[in-house]
């Protein structure tokens, strides 16, 4: 599916642009929070797999070490959060269905911040299962050219079960089943590749056709969305024609 490659460029895009280091960072711990409180107050990444891959990503961003820690010392302990792991489902222009992937300290804002987002481009918020029928949640990797040879890529797809792999001028996306997560790890381990991780996809189901200048409008919103303090990840249902 065309829809998987635009993830690929707007995640590169973001860690280009994330250089906005504070907010990067902020993102990145209440990721790191929210994944103790859901793995029962864990904080060893040993025996907290979200946790785990959380820190890797901070590691990837080059996070501080003491910043990752802090972000664990303050949920130890605690039965809830205050942060919020909220999805948000809404339209852009020509049709097009986005999935807006939030951790928020204050629902009202976050809503406020992406209804002015999306009615800036002539969109607007949806109500829940007004979008989300149009995708499919699962897990998907990107795993650079050098870092995997065909033959591994094909054996790793067929261990996690893979829905789609997709290739890029640079790398490969395989998109799999959210259960698989543990073995996609274990494999990737195996196979000497630590640095990929992989994280949560909405796959489209029903895509949107569009033409290139349409194509820039929607990746403006996206990257908006995108660049909202509250706002880990983006998806929508475009592809060229």
């Amino acid at each position: 599916m065309a829809g998987h490659s635009k993830w690929a460029q707007i995640k590169r895009k973001k860690s280009a642009n994330d250089q906005k280091k504070g907010q990067i960072f902020s993102k990145l711990a209440r990721e790191i929070s929210l994944a103790v409180v859901q793995g029962g107050g864990v904080g060893d990444p040993d025996k907290n797999i979200k946790l785990r891959m959380a820190i890797e990503k901070a590691k990837q961003n080059r996070m501080p070490k003491e910043n990752i820690q802090r972000a664990i010392d303050k949920a130890l302990g605690r039965s809830d959060s205050e942060v919020s792991e909220v999805f948000y489902e809404g339209f852009g222009p020509y049709g097009v269905g986005f999935i807006i992937y939030s951790l928020t300290d204050n629902k009202n804002r976050t809503i406020n911040e992406i209804r002015k987002t999306l009615e800036k481009y002539g969109g607007k918020l949806g109500v829940t299962g007004s979008v989300d029928y149009l995708f499919a949640k699962k897990s998907a990797v990107f795993l650079p050219k050098e870092s995997i040879t065909e033959e591994d890529l094909f054996k790793l797809a067929e261990k996690v079960k893979a829905d789609d792999i997709i290739t890029e001028d640079d790398g490969y996306i395989v998109v799999y089943p959210l259960e698989e997560m543990e073995i996609s790890l274990q494999e990737l381990s195996r196979l000497g590749i630590n640095d990929c991780i992989p994280e949560l996809f909405y796959m489209p189901l029903t895509t949107i056709s569009l033409t290139s200048e349409q194509e820039k409008t929607i990746e403006s919103l996206t990257e908006e969305l995108d660049n909202l303090d509250d706002v880990q990840k983006v998806f929508n249902n475009a592809v060229s024609i």
